[in-house]
């Protein structure tokens, strides 16, 4: 079986337009800001993305660009711009910032009550205590993904390759907390654990989230677990008109037999993410509308 982020996302969004119908009835009409700083290629396309998404669901976007030489005082009053506007409801930085030093001031330079990405220390502290905030958009929607495609983590012994502030150390505390989504017995995993082997072939539920092709060969997995890829890589092809094809972190043609469900690469993971960062722009709207 294949988990088929797209198929699940557009049900998702589907929900979301009805949410912002009921708010537009409300005269309010969610608004995301977004800053990209620089030029990369591959920051750009997720963007274009998301806008596109934004769109297709009623959400308002608008975009602010600047140099990769922005100063952080430029930076920082991009955001704080954001946060005094009442049209915006929810802020994206997009990472990585050309200046990796700079990220974390400008993450806390973010209105926790527009923190759709939930990366700001406030919407952490508040996720690893399991109260209501907004959750980071990959591994919510891997939760979301889970769910819905009848393979809850509830009760289920899940292993994560990766310990990423982005997406593995909150998955494994989401998937932690007693809800309906999470409530798993959960092994994180990384590059100083030895025998990464003897720990996937236990789980019920591998999620590879290393940032590295092959982390996970069928090998390493037992017949009949769920595995998800969360990984995007490059891997140089010459048939291909760019040079290059995308990959995950796993053997995905290895195990795509082997398993109950996988997720392909793309079209798994990734249209989830970019479907949380709409639901938690939308959560924000309509929390800001209820004040």
């Amino acid at each position: 079986m294949i988990l088929d982020g797209k198929a699940i996302s557009a049900e998702m969004r589907e929900e979301l337009k009805a949410r912002v119908q009921a708010l537009a009835a409300k005269d309010i009409k969610p608004g995301l800001g977004v800053l990209l700083v620089g030029d990369d290629p591959a920051s750009r396309s997720y963007v274009t993305a998301k806008e596109k998404a934004c769109e297709q669901v009623g959400i308002h976007s608008e975009e602010i660009r600047l140099a990769a030489t922005a100063s952080r005082e430029e930076i920082l009053g991009v955001v704080h711009s954001y946060n005094q506007n009442p049209a915006i409801h929810g802020i994206l930085v997009q990472l990585p910032l050309p200046d990796s030093s700079m990220e974390q001031d400008v993450i806390a330079s973010i209105d926790p009550d527009k923190d759709v990405d939930g990366f700001h220390p406030v919407s952490i502290g508040r996720m690893m205590l399991g109260l209501p905030t907004f959750l980071p958009c990959t591994p919510h929607g891997i939760l979301h993904m889970l769910h819905r495609s009848g393979h809850a983590p509830s009760k289920k012994h899940v292993v994560i390759a990766g310990r990423s502030n982005i997406v593995g150390r909150p998955l494994a505390n989401l998937l932690t907390l007693k809800n309906e989504l999470g409530n798993a017995t959960v092994t994180l995993c990384h590059t100083g654990t030895t025998d990464l082997a003897y720990h996937t072939r236990q789980a019920d539920i591998v999620i590879a989230a290393a940032g590295r092709p092959n982390t996970v060969t069928a090998d390493m997995v037992r017949e009949g677990a769920v595995v998800v890829d969360v990984g995007v890589n490059r891997v140089e092809d010459a048939s291909r008109p760019r040079g290059y094809r995308l990959v995950g972190d796993v053997d995905y043609e290895g195990l795509a037999d082997k398993v109950a469900a996988i997720t392909p690469v793309p079209g798994g993971v990734g249209p989830m993410t970019i479907t949380m960062l709409l639901f938690n722009t939308v959560l924000s709207a309509e929390r800001m509308g209820g004040r």
